[in-house]
């Protein structure tokens, strides 16, 4: 498979990954074939890539941790606890743990954490997306730093209901509510409610927009008031977002891995931006990229503890023949990707 632009798709073309609306049913489903319609209604939901099949790629593994039944389930119940608490009604503390441990349970399965956030976010399930996304993340970082079983379900429950107090809540509301109006509070309020939650994840979304630097929100903590649950999930959120084509700044992974950076011991941790990097894919499989040597190539493989340094193919068709070579840039040290192709 191979990541690219919708405005690139052809008619004819074949879907290399399904797509979820935002109740975790299939949209599309891979393996079909692409209509001018098809791609039209997508570019119209706010779609922006896809994953497609190509012949001289068809080996190349998107590697994703979450399993398809996985990433269905969470949508699923992600949905219906946000329209729940959108109308008031009550939900399911015992369904939001059976999804957060269905995301747990992949990772502490998972042969190779090294992380690929490959799903399409649609208009329809930006908001579910992102919350899988960041429950994702910070559960592979809490596994990676070492935390118990124990301690990692109460951070995967608590990242995927990071935001929970926006829910239904009008951002300018938010704005003019001042720092009690702040969707973290809110967050904390309804999740402290909740017998079956310990406090601790009250405290993550109380405390996921603090900063190192003491100039976050809502209380203005110094670090070491900052709960580490916390400090996860405000890395795992603000890569999401970084990346995020809707409603977010629509940045490359590369892009985004280093702006986090930037922000070690202001915004962010410095400890948990270490273990974040260790385990995320900086040019994720599937990638176009420009190398040094004006080659064009596609990201085939990883290399664990080298995220700038990827496999990357490159076909070449002169003369009508076929022509693949693979480049594996932690062996050929000279040569570095100049730049990703669109």
């Amino acid at each position: 498979m191979k990541y690219v632009s919708i405005g690139n798709v052809e008619p004819g073309e074949i879907l290399g990954k399904s797509i979820y609306s935002g109740n975790g049913r299939v949209l599309l489903a891979a393996g079909v074939s692409l209509t001018v319609y098809m791609i039209n209604t997508l570019n119209r939901i706010g779609v922006t890539n896809l994953y497609i099949q190509d012949p001289a790629f068809d080996d190349v593994d998107t590697e994703d941790i979450l399993s398809d039944a996985t990433k269905q389930a969470v949508l699923h119940e992600m949905n219906d606890t946000f329209a729940a608490i959108r109308s008031g009604k009550d939900w399911s503390p015992k369904n939001i743990g059976i999804s957060a441990g269905r995301i747990l349970d992949d990772v502490m399965s998972s042969k190779e954490l090294l992380l690929q956030l490959t799903d399409i976010r649609t208009e329809d399930n930006a908001q579910y997306v992102h919350a899988m996304n960041v429950c994702l993340i910070a559960t592979v970082i809490g596994v990676n730093m070492g935390l118990n079983y124990g301690q990692l379900k109460e951070l995967s429950i608590g990242a995927l209901l990071h935001d929970v107090g926006k829910i239904g809540v009008d951002a300018i509301d938010e704005t003019l509510g001042g720092t009690k109006g702040h969707h973290t509070w809110r967050g904390f309020e309804l999740l402290k409610s909740k017998q079956e939650f310990s406090l601790m994840i009250a405290h993550i979304a109380l405390q996921h927009h603090e900063r190192i630097d003491g100039r976050g929100m809502p209380r203005a903590l110094s670090a070491s008031e900052i709960h580490t649950y916390a400090k996860i999930v405000a890395v795992a959120n603000k890569y999401d977002h970084l990346i995020n084509t809707l409603g977010g700044e629509g940045r490359l992974p590369h892009e985004a891995c280093e702006d986090l950076m930037a922000m070690s011991e202001q915004q962010l941790d410095y400890e948990v931006l270490v273990h974040f990097a260790q385990m995320i894919s900086v040019y994720p499989n599937g990638m176009a990229v420009r190398l040094s040597t004006k080659e064009i190539g596609v990201v085939v493989r990883q290399h664990r503890g080298l995220p700038g340094r990827p496999v990357i193919r490159v076909v070449n068709t002169e003369d009508k023949k076929l022509d693949i070579s693979e480049i594996d840039l932690a062996r050929h040290t000279t040569v570095f990707i100049e730049a990703v192709m669109a």
